[in-house]
């Protein structure tokens, strides 16, 4: 399915499959988009984790404007931006680092695999505190909603400093 999209135009800025993983491990958050039964697109920013080869967000309601969207259409395309530095060499620009994702989108329903999935999250955004994650995790699970993104097709590009 994802095989027709386009090729990527600037292919001297393309990133290995291990340096788009890194940018996944690292970056803070992404941005998902979907559409809705009328095709009309909705992007969200989510924190995520990367984790044993798949992208997984967390959400706390499953009526909101993403789920509805994803109850229809499982699509989504993901954009992700790592590290970033505006520059003035010759002239105004950015170095940066970016992974685009599309793939399906599935809700995790395994209570275990819920829980692992919280606890890479917890970790990636709050290692400090991983002594209160069972207790919180364990209180929360019933009402989150953890979600999984193959990652059926993947892309990244990278301007750095010559």
């Amino acid at each position: 399915m994802f095989s027709s999209l386009p090729e990527m135009k600037r292919k001297d800025r393309e990133i290995s499959k291990a340096d788009c993983e890194a940018v996944l491990r690292d970056a803070e958050y992404l941005v998902m988009a979907t559409v809705d039964k009328e095709n009309i697109p909705y992007a969200v920013p989510l924190s995520f984790v990367y984790f044993e080869g798949k992208i997984y967000f967390h959400s706390g309601m499953r009526k909101g404007h993403k789920a509805c969207n994803l109850a229809c259409n499982s699509l989504c395309s993901l954009a992700v931006v790592g590290k970033t530095l505006p520059v003035y060499t010759h002239n105004f620009t950015t170095y940066y680092e970016s992974v685009i994702i599309f793939g399906r989108v599935k809700e995790v329903l395994d209570p275990q695999r819920k829980k692992s999935v919280l606890f890479a999250l917890a970790e990636k955004y709050l290692p400090e505190y991983m002594e209160n994650a069972e207790k919180d995790i364990s209180a929360s699970l019933d009402r989150t909603a953890v979600f999984e993104v193959s990652l059926d097709k993947i892309t990244g590009k990278a301007k750095k400093p010559k």
